[in-house]
């Protein structure tokens, strides 16, 4: 089925509001969701991926500060979707560049990672130069790398199979954002390493996706708009029962 690029965003946000989220970091996350379906990046098959895990989620854990300098942030993300991990980290990172001209954050142990793009493209938006990569577990193994620049909304994506996996590789569930006032100052996204290059999506592709999607709509598969929907019925119930026991409550006490 189409649906506007509204109505997914209101959908996600009532959604995540009904899993728990704050106001803010729902509308967040929504936000996140219907940017990446919008350009074409699967972000409700993202979503859909994670959702189990999100309902397991306490709202209350938030990811903890293990380092920091003045280039440098290491944050342990706690297990969480980075929907509820990433955005103070990469306001972080956005501070240290803008300061120094450069920094580093590494987020451990996080996921849903590829839903990370619709804040970086905020950050972009705000004039800062990003590099975000990440490695995927699976077969073979895949690394990913997300490059904006200052100014633009839309990355140039590349994921790439390691040919040659080293004997000391471990399960990676981290991602790594370089942030740069200056563009010449982050990594290339060229293939300089022993690598295959499997998919390559140009900012101009991207953007020829967005531009379809608010003209036509964005489509989403029946099953996951369903699902969204139960949960942002959770917000209508919660808040009816709600109602009513404080209603009742009102009426004991003045018993």
């Amino acid at each position: 089925m189409n649906v506007s690029y509204n109505e997914l965003q209101g959908l996600c946000r009532k959604a995540f509001s009904g899993i728990g989220f704050e106001e803010g970091d729902a509308a967040d996350a929504a936000d996140m969701v219907a940017w990446m379906q919008s350009h074409g990046l699967h972000g409700v098959e993202q979503l859909n991926r994670g959702l189990d895990y999100l309902l397991q989620e306490s709202p209350e854990t938030r990811p903890q500060l293990i380092y920091q300098d003045g280039d440098l942030a290491v944050l342990d993300g706690q297990g969480q979707s980075v929907l509820r991990s990433i955005s103070l980290a990469t306001e972080l990172g956005f501070a240290k560049a803008r300061a120094r001209g450069l920094s580093v954050v590494k987020i451990r142990r996080c996921h849903n990672r590829q839903l990370i793009m619709g804040y970086l493209s905020r950050l972009a938006g705000r004039g800062m130069n990003i590099t975000a990569f990440w490695r995927n577990a699976q077969v073979p193994l895949t690394e990913q790398v997300v490059g904006f620049r200052a100014g633009h909304s839309t990355p140039e994506v590349r994921v790439y199979s390691v040919r040659d996996v080293p004997e000391e590789n471990e399960p990676n569930d981290g991602i790594t954002l370089v942030m740069a006032n200056h563009v010449e100052l982050l990594p290339s996204l060229g293939a300089d390493h022993d690598l295959d290059l499997l998919a390559h999506h140009p900012e101009s592709e991207l953007l020829a996706c967005r531009q379809l999607a608010l003209k036509e709509g964005i489509e989403v598969d029946d099953a996951i708009w369903a699902r969204l929907k139960e949960l942002a019925h959770r917000i209508l119930v919660e808040s009816t029962e709600a109602s009513r026991g404080g209603a009742g409550a009102g009426d004991s006490d003045n018993d």
